[in-house]
């Protein structure tokens, strides 16, 4: 079967054409770095395999997840290159394009966005580019699959095989590029791309030569060629007078297919920009955002939804499973497991389901809206003060949905410190999990000021986040150059087809985790509060289940709730923060999440509730986060690191916050 590879720069619609020429669907977002692993479908005519890998300017990776493209290139060698190019912004898309043409293989070109390119006054010679490259370029719109179909009839007329020489440039690289591979053995690769990444400085390429050839001989080849380089022209390096060229050979290929007739400050989303990038109101209007979020979360849309779904779960579904249970004879104590212990534990959870989807729609909307890269270059400022730079919200951001995406896209930060520091921090971002606590108890205690009880624990989220981020970046990690570059997209109207989805898609883990996890766990609940030293069918007071709470219980009173239920609720969050919900239906027996609200205005007060919101949000992260954060920093240390930190302050902020408050006579 062939193999192609999906390349292109960030933000290019890539992952977008991806699912449109494989009828399948993957992770999109409107900003760098979204792809972070390399991800496999087959064409809708079954012609062969898309491999859609990062988004790169170069083939001579920054970060981690840029790596990947160059490795896969290396060890891999794909049949054919398909290229994804910005029409809208053709020349610092073209930087990649030559190094793919250097490459040997045959490219295509899909010329995706001309539909931006056409509302900016830019027109493109199709024929004339591919006539100059040298190979097939395609116009398509990847959101609408304008074009995708001509472009899938084209893949399969490619002939595979041919080796490609790439552009020429002048008569003193070209010797220099001769003279290198000269130094390379024969094999699969194209020792002209070998020898010009060489000469770039790729360390993935220079290891992979290093393996099989003489490495030192390669690194006097190349000081000798940069002296001679800085005596003829004055250029110190290789890779800066390769990028020369590159830039002569774009020059002559816009001059002969590009055409730009837009009037100066013709686009909107420079005039957008001039707003929501504004040094002052870009911040305000950004929280602005997040306070109507959680309006629409909580007050207008998530929480009348779920209470129809609750009652549907504690009304006809739960009377429905009694009346079936009663008909075949069900012996008790599976009675007391399926109502008392699954239905209560998973449809605890499940009530809470139109929140996290409404606030799963609002980040896939912030993403493909293009808003997102505006959210990181508003923040870069306040970042760089804390050591970090606005990349790194980026993946704050997307923690706010689920923490595990979130570290994993720490792969597109540059700096080692940096990525490490983010990936620390990200634990701290509230995620859709923690959603499920804060409905509950926004819902008992703060009927009238839900959106803005749960804003503040989000913004405390991100401010805890950057203290500590100065603490760290100032004592656990060396000082290290920080540099800032990310994309700014065009804005664009999402499709609510590619939102639909996109919601789906995050918030399925979810349903998912509802089905399997927090079924399982509850099942184990029930049975640790249904079972004691005395036997089956105990007193819940003298179960398994408040033996174990009652050992931690007066740890966490000075913290306003030292009752056991509160601790062992907490204890059972550690496997995932929805499963504190389903203990509690547990615990308190109740028959419906307005019966637990209930029963929880006899065991916290506003202030206490206030206080375990806050420690649910900065406490240990959950059992799949620590999972990535040792797979993503390679290191049991720092993932120990990440556990206790972020319990000891929780423990410190939820007991400032508690005290204070009753000095206050709160």
């Amino acid at each position: 079967m062939t193999n192609i590879a999906l390349i292109g720069n960030p933000n290019t619609g890539k992952t977008s054409l991806f699912n449109a020429l494989t009828s399948s669907y993957e992770y999109v977002g409107n900003w760098a770095g979204v792809t972070v692993e390399k991800k496999v479908g087959t064409l809708s005519n079954h012609y062969g395999e898309l491999i859609d890998l990062p988004g790169v300017y170069s083939l001579s990776p920054l970060s981690r997840d840029e790596s990947v493209t160059t490795h896969y290139l290396l060890q891999d060698r794909p049949d054919l290159l398909l290229n994804v190019v910005d029409a809208s912004q053709l020349e610092r898309n073209l930087h990649l394009t030559l190094q793919l043409l250097e490459y040997g293989q045959p490219v295509f070109i899909a010329l995706n966005m001309t539909d931006v390119a056409a509302r900016r006054g830019i027109r493109i010679d199709e024929s004339q580019l591919a006539e100059q490259l040298g190979a097939a370029v395609i116009p398509v719109v990847a959101r609408s699959e304008q074009g995708c179909k001509k472009l899938l009839e084209q893949l399969t007329s490619v002939q595979l095989n041919q080796q490609k020489q790439g552009p020429r440039y002048d008569s003193v690289l070209e010797e220099w590029i001769a003279g290198l591979m000269q130094l390379l053995p024969d094999g699969t690769l194209s020792r002209r791309w070998l020898a010009i990444q060489l000469m770039e400085g790729n360390q993935p390429v220079y290891d992979y030569v290093g393996r099989v050839t003489d490495a030192s001989r390669i690194d006097n080849w190349i000081s000798t060629a940069e002296q001679q380089l800085q005596e003829k022209t004055g250029i110190k390096s290789l890779r800066q007078y390769i990028r020369l060229q590159r830039s002569e050979v774009i020059k002559q290929l816009i001059a002969g297919s590009l055409q730009n007739t837009a009037p100066a400050g013709s686009n909107v989303s420079v005039r957008l920009d001039q707003v929501v990038t504004n040094k002052y109101l870009g911040i305000p209007i950004f929280l602005l955002f997040m306070y109507l979020t959680f309006k629409l979360t909580f007050d207008w849309v998530g929480t009348p939804v779920s209470d129809l779904l609750d009652s549907f779960l504690n009304g006809p579904l739960s009377s429905g499973l009694t009346r079936l249970l009663d008909a075949v004879n069900a012996a008790s104590f599976i009675k007391d497991v399926i109502l008392n212990g699954i239905v209560a534990g998973v449809g605890g959870v499940l009530v809470f389901v139109p929140q996290i989807f409404m606030l799963f729609l609002i980040i896939s909307f912030i993403e493909d809206s293009g808003y997102m890269a505006r959210i990181a270059t508003v923040m870069d400022r306040l970042m760089e003060g804390v050591g970090l730079n606005g990349k790194a919200f980026i993946p704050m951001i997307i923690g706010f949905g689920c923490n595990v995406p979130g570290i994993m896209a720490a792969r597109t930060i540059e700096q080692p410190k940096e990525r490490l520091l983010t990936i620390l921090l990200t634990p701290l971002m509230s995620c859709s999990a923690r959603l499920s606590v804060y409905s509950l108890f926004v819902g008992t205690f703060f009927q009238s000021n839900q959106a803005l009880i749960v804003l503040s624990l989000y913004v405390l989220g991100v401010v805890v986040a950057l203290v500590l981020a100065k603490l760290f970046s100032t004592t656990l990690s060396k000082e290290e150059e920080s540099f800032f570059v990310v994309e700014l997209p065009p804005y664009r109207i999402p499709q609510w087809k590619t939102l639909a989805r996109s919601t789906w898609e995050k918030g399925k883990g979810f349903v998912r985790k509802a089905g399997t996890f927090i079924f399982g766990g509850s099942v184990v609940i029930w049975l640790l509060s249904y079972t004691g030293l005395h036997g089956w069918n105990v007193p819940i007071n003298e179960s398994f289940l408040k033996n174990i709470g009652s050992i931690i219980a007066p740890v966490l009173s000075p913290l306003g709730f030292g009752d056991w239920q509160a601790a062992a609720a907490l204890l059972t969050g550690f496997l995932a923060k929805e499963v504190v919900v389903s203990t509690m239906n547990i615990i308190y027996a109740a028959p419906s999440v307005a019966g637990l609200q209930g029963e929880l205005t006899h065991f916290f007060t506003p202030l206490q509730s206030y206080s375990f919101m806050v420690f649910i949000l900065l406490y240990v992260p959950c059992l799949a986060t620590v999972g990535v954060i040792r797979k993503e920093t390679s290191s049991a240390k720092w993932t120990w690191f990440s556990v206790g930190y972020a319990l000891v302050v929780a423990y410190l902020i939820s007991f400032v916050i508690y005290r204070v408050g009753l000095l206050l006579g709160f």
